[in-house]
């Protein structure tokens, strides 16, 4: 089932693409655009979502709740999901692009595994999985597996000359890029807030830009390749939306002037 509904779809969508350009790492970087393209609807969603929880902080109701049940975590999150319930909330729903990717990331690695076939075993594997009628595999392979200084079917890593070891590129763009694309759609938490969501997406905001950046390190660069296609896309659906919080990216934000210092001496004077 698995293998007819994900893995099969894939292999012939990645070949038929690199047939069209010659190079299967444009073909991943397509793949993933197109990818992005048909989540795009989940990825307005999280906008949304994002947006009304943003709202919601400034809601009197919301801040009430927060200063009356500070104490006590089990009431302050039955209250909290009252309130959420009747606003038409989800809080959830920020995570939904995220964890509907998985399933792709896990069938487009084994997609990549079967598709970069080395020996006649591995080859006789993958024609099982061609549909015969929408492809030619005499056509398609062998495939170029080579895509600016990286290999697609090995991790990877760019040598320079003089150093011992290879540098992770991908890796490295990887972590930082998933985490400007998690940060740049949280709204700012308001002070004192103890929201389980917002927590949870704090959390996220921490741990999946290294869990991609290790999946981007040890396995195929193919699927490193499609982790930074995928995040400067959504990225790029963010910033054309218009609604982003630059400022959440911890080393572009801006020092506030201290306009409370000020508007005390201000004060003062007057009198």
């Amino acid at each position: 089932m698995w293998d007819t509904i994900i893995i099969e779809p894939f292999i012939n969508l990645l070949l038929w693409i690199s047939k069209l350009v010659g190079n299967f790492g444009v073909a991943i970087i397509l793949f993933t655009i197109l990818t992005r393209i048909v989540l795009y609807p989940l990825t307005a969603k999280q906008m949304k979502s994002t947006a009304a929880m943003q709202k919601l902080q400034s809601d009197k109701r919301y801040i009430e709740i927060q200063t009356k049940y500070k104490g006590d975590k089990e009431k302050l999150a039955q209250e909290q999901m009252k309130l959420y319930q009747e606003m038409k909330i989800n809080p959830m729903a920020s995570c939904l692009p995220t964890l509907i990717q998985f399933p792709i990331i896990i069938g487009l690695y084994q997609a990549l595994i079967q598709t970069m076939a080395t020996g006649p075993l591995d080859l006789l594997k993958l024609t099982r999985h061609i549909y015969p009628s929408f492809l030619n595999l005499a056509e398609v392979l062998p495939l170029t597996s080579k895509f600016l200084w990286m290999d697609i079917g090995i991790p990877e890593r760019l040598n320079i000359p003089g150093l011992g070891f290879g540098i992770p590129v991908l890796a490295i763009v990887v972590v930082i890029t998933t985490y400007i694309s998690s940060k740049i759609i949280t709204p700012p938490q308001q002070p004192g807030a103890n929201d389980q969501g917002a927590m949870m997406g704090k959390m996220m905001n921490i741990y999946m830009p290294f869990l991609m950046g290790w999946l981007a390190w040890s396995l195929q660069s193919g699927l490193a390749l499609y982790f930074v296609t995928s995040n400067l896309v959504q990225i790029a659906q963010y910033a054309i939306s218009g609604n982003v919080h630059w400022d959440n990216v911890m080393f572009w934000k801006k020092k506030e002037a201290p306009t409370t210092a000020i508007s005390k001496k201000t004060t003062t004077r007057g009198k």
